[in-house]
């Protein structure tokens, strides 16, 4: 887990992913050492990170992108629909 927390952002679930976020916590957090939920989500986010730089960026990490960088907010209503809908 990160050291140093100079900024931050929240992830969106959906209800049931929430639900299965917050379960596998509970059931199994403690056994794989983790001491909070956020601890959990960051080791996971970071892991996923990693194979992005390995497949994309030749195993090297990007220069930092700051906060304010991105959209803030979730996808809009139209970006939510997969792309299997927008077909006749």
């Amino acid at each position: 887990m990160s050291k140093k927390k100079p900024s931050s952002f929240a992830p969106y679930f959906t209800t049931m992913d929430a639900d299965q976020v917050r379960a596998a916590f509970l059931a199994a957090g403690h056994l794989e050492g983790y001491a909070s939920i956020s601890e959990l989500i960051e080791t996971a986010t970071l892991k996923e990170v990693r194979r992005l730089q390995r497949k994309h960026n030749n195993a090297h990490p990007w220069d930092g992108a700051s906060p304010g960088s991105l959209r803030p907010g979730q996808r809009t209503r139209a970006e939510q629909i997969p792309e299997h809908r927008d077909k006749p």
